[in-house]
């Protein structure tokens, strides 16, 4: 066993490093980079990781980045914090607010914003991994700091996974990661075993016959199938998932032709669903994918429609061992005043697979990013659905004190596996 000292050896972040990490943050979010296409956030981290004396490796996985600090014999933790932003135009008003645009994966022109907070979480590990290097006397064993591409999009830990990350790097005994969420901030919310719901992505092509739009009857309308589907869709959760159950299906996008008098000859849908149960999620896909061949063919579609997967996110679970050290961790960082258990959030994530990769325990919670005083005004005017919540253009965390509370929990929650190294004899 270790004692309190000992997992209070790792100083917090002084004024200078957050400072620093500030304009860090604000560089990163005025210049985001789509998922897969982070290669100037990815040279930030890597360069950062070189001045800190840590082992890099680049390129793993596309763009992500690896970095290794060797401390003598002990436990390996991995730190992970993702890098990629979104195809969003943002609209917070900030001064280093995002005017980029780019390419997103459908070779669509979009705008680019830090709508997630991902920027943060850079901020956070590069932050975690200063003061580890700097205090290498207060810990033993291994950290491995992993900077993910493509988490928007599924893409990113199944990549560095496939480019052989778990044969090209030491197994760890725990991975852990943290999201800015819309809490207050300065607050930490946890939950032991499921944390985030499973996340499927599909696109879907619907074919029909074109025709004048004075001819109607010369078609078979893809648009009128189309709309008639989205709305059948909205009864798989209503009927076909029980109360005690839950799902979200969601239709983001419907495109259909170009001009307002000529019948197209296909509809392209992009859905998505997020579930907390397996079979409540086969279940879901199947009715989906029942519901839009139907409606095809009663529409009398030349042929039925077309499926492809987007994305698939698995289920964020926690494992209790490893969630139970993180917290009490935190509890002596921060209070318990400040911990709070939260409830099942309708997120997803890919971070449980580097855990799964390996078969090693995982640990994921979350740090507010709402200014308090807000946050307390929301609260007391039963408007909480009101704050800005990522992906939402006008979301971006106040920068103090999220910052600093979040290199703080890094810290701790790894400190707990490597502190216990530093204890031993």
């Amino acid at each position: 066993m270790t004692d309190a000292g000992t997992h209070a050896a790792l100083p917090g972040p002084s004024d200078g490093l957050l400072a620093e990490l500030e304009g860090v943050y604000k560089d990163i979010h005025a210049h985001p980079e789509l998922s897969m296409q982070e290669r100037r956030t990815a040279g930030i981290a890597a360069s950062w990781l070189r001045q800190e004396g840590y082992e890099v490796t680049e390129g793993v996985g596309g763009t992500g980045v690896v970095g290794l600090l060797r401390n003598g014999d002990g436990a390996t933790v991995l730190l992970r914090a993702d890098m990629d932003a979104l195809p969003i135009e943002e609209s917070t008003g900030l001064p280093y607010a995002s005017n980029a645009s780019g390419t997103d994966r459908f070779s669509q022109a979009t705008a680019i914003a830090h709508s997630c907070g991902h920027d943060m979480h850079v901020a956070w590990l590069m932050g975690a991994t200063r003061i580890l290097a700097e205090n290498r006397g207060a810990w033993r064993g291994t950290v491995m700091a992993v900077f993910q591409p493509g988490e928007e999009t599924a893409q990113g830990a199944r990549a560095m996974i496939a480019d052989g990350m778990v044969k090209r790097f030491p197994k760890p005994d725990v991975a852990l990661a943290q999201h800015v969420m819309p809490l207050s901030a300065g607050q930490v919310g946890w939950r032991i075993g499921t944390m985030l719901s499973a996340g499927d992505s599909w696109e879907v092509t619907l074919f029909g016959r074109g025709a004048h739009g004075s001819m109607p009857q010369k078609s078979i309308d893809p648009v009128v199938m189309a709309a008639s589907a989205v709305m059948r869709l909205q009864t798989v959760v209503s009927r076909e998932v029980a109360m005690t159950d839950s799902a979200v299906v969601t239709v983001g996008t419907l495109r259909a032709g170009m001009s307002e008098n000529v019948i197209p000859d296909r509809a392209l849908l992009r859905l998505n669903v997020r579930t907390f149960k397996d079979q409540v999620r086969a279940r879901v896909l199947t009715a989906i994918r029942r519901i839009l061949e139907a409606e095809a063919a009663a529409s009398g579609a030349p042929k039925p429609p077309e499926f492809s997967v987007l994305s698939e996110y698995p289920l964020t679970r926690n494992d209790a061992a490893a969630t139970q050290k993180v917290v009490a961790a935190l509890e002596r960082q921060f209070g318990t005043e400040r911990m709070h258990e939260i409830e099942p959030a309708t997120a997803s994530e890919d971070f449980g697979l580097f855990g799964a990769a390996w078969d090693v325990p995982s640990a994921f919670w979350v740090i507010g990013g709402i200014d308090p005083e807000k946050f307390k005004a929301a609260e007391q005017a039963g408007k909480l659905d009101e704050i800005p919540a990522n992906h939402a253009p006008d979301f971006a965390p106040v920068i103090h004190p999220t910052l600093g509370t979040g290199v703080e929990a890094m810290l701790a929650a790894a400190g707990a596996w490597l502190a216990d190294g530093a204890a031993r004899p």
